[in-house]
């Protein structure tokens, strides 16, 4: 999936592009900032804390790394050479085999440490036990670099993954959970309907789901 598109604002050209290997440092560094602040990862990674900004880097950075592997979608936006934006969207097939599940689990519990681990397994099974559909696609992370939100480029990585989705006749469409009240409305503009809320800690967050047409 390759194809371009006019940046709104700035009249600049925006790319979407499948992620490789040079970019996923680059990836993980802007799904950091750009989640940073999120209180479901707060929680997690427990913020009150010393070294919360090193647990969550090493987490993103396991996290997408799983993802990329794992030949999941992780599709970057760029302008020029400068990656803007990320998503990764997670296969209704997708699933860890026992052994990548233990890689992925003992890296964990050395970089985030056994809470946190245990919070990240939860919050996927709270997910997958809320949801009302078989198969279907399920958005990880979507980010916008900080520098450059409010400017379209979001609209433009949302249509990519919706696109992407459309293009599995078996899924029944993507989930998102989304913990920022300020975030609703944007899914709500793409058709994003609310499913449950799911509570992971002491965050209470929604389930949201765009159907597939």
């Amino acid at each position: 999936m390759v194809h371009s598109v006019i940046e709104p604002q700035k009249e600049r050209v925006a790319t979407i592009a499948p992620m490789t290997s040079r970019y996923l440092n680059a990836a993980a560094s802007l799904l950091y900032q750009s989640y940073y602040d999120d209180p479901l990862f707060m929680e997690i990674f427990q913020a009150d804390k010393s070294d919360y900004d090193k647990r969550l880097r090493a987490a993103i950075k396991e996290e997408i790394n799983v993802f990329w592997q794992a030949k999941e979608h992780v599709i970057g936006l760029f302008v020029g050479e400068q990656l803007l934006g990320v998503a990764c969207v997670v296969s209704p097939d997708f699933g860890m085999s026992v052994g990548r599940f233990w890689h992925w689990r003992l890296k964990m519990l050395l970089t985030a440490g056994f809470m946190s681990t245990k919070q990240m397994i939860e919050k996927e099974e709270k997910l997958r036990a809320a949801m009302i559909y078989d198969r279907y696609h399920m958005m990880a992370f979507l980010a916008i670099h900080p520098n450059h939100q409010q400017s379209g480029l979001g609209n433009v990585l949302i249509k990519a993954v919706d696109e992407l989705v459309e293009k599995d006749e078996t899924s029944a469409g993507v989930g998102v959970y989304v913990t920022l009240e300020k975030y609703l409305d944007f899914f709500n503009s793409y058709d994003y309907e609310y499913v449950s809320q799911v509570s992971v800690g002491y965050v209470k967050g929604q389930l949201m789901f765009r159907k597939s047409a």
